[in-house]
């Protein structure tokens, strides 16, 4: 089968993102995950459902800032629960970015599990954070949302660009994007620290505008 032909689900793509990962880049979020990580900031994309693109699709979005992204950050949602969409597009994501674009992959399973399948992908990821969200964790060193996780490099790419995150998280990385679709709603990129999404309800709440989070939408 033609790689580009493979069939996804995804929950959005949005261009750039500057907090998951160094400079401006290409976020790409997977729809479904089975994990469910209580807390998970995410919760949109825990469901699972039919395949929505294709991965000529995506990388025709990925192509139209190929000379402007740094990087591509693959989050959820579970990639690894899309393994075959998930190879697929980062082989054509190293064909149509510039050759010192990086690529992240965020997954909420155990390096171990994930081990077998990076071995075989020579060179297409540079860096994986893995491990499940635990809200009871700490939350000192950037990237990640509880200290239990790990961010890996896989290459000499991938040591290179994410080595300045292996440190203390300060307040350079207190920050999110936010970013709006044509119906209103937004979403966030990031790794807030822990209450700061109700300390933004609270606030936007004094100055006359309600939101609500995923989450509380679902309940």
């Amino acid at each position: 089968m033609v790689p580009e032909i493979v069939s996804l689900s995804i929950s959005r793509i949005h261009f750039p993102v500057t907090t998951l990962g160094p400079g401006n880049r290409i976020g790409v979020w997977f729809q479904g995950c089975n994990i469910q990580c209580p807390g998970c900031i995410s919760i949109d994309t825990w469901a699972h459902t039919p395949s929505n693109t294709t991965v000529a699709q995506v990388l025709a979005v990925c192509e139209d800032y190929s000379e402007v992204a740094d990087g591509v950050t693959i989050t959820g949602g579970e990639p690894f629960e899309q393994p075959n969409a998930l190879h697929a597009l980062l082989s054509g994501i190293r064909r149509v970015l510039h050759p010192e674009a990086d690529s992240l992959v965020y997954s909420g399973r155990s390096f171990a599990d994930i081990a077998p399948l990076l071995s075989q992908w020579t060179d297409l990821v540079d860096a994986v954070i893995s491990e499940p969200y635990i809200q009871t964790e700490s939350q000192t060193r950037p990237l990640l949302g509880s200290d239990n996780q790990q961010l890996h490099t896989l290459t000499r790419r991938g040591e290179e660009r994410f080595r300045q995150f292996q440190r203390l998280r300060d307040s350079q990385d207190d920050k999110v994007d936010f970013m709006t679709d044509e119906g209103g709603k937004f979403w966030m990129a990031g790794i807030p620290r822990r209450g700061d999404m109700e300390r933004l309800r609270k606030l936007l709440a004094e100055k006359g505008t309600l939101i609500q989070t995923s989450e509380q939408i679902l309940e």
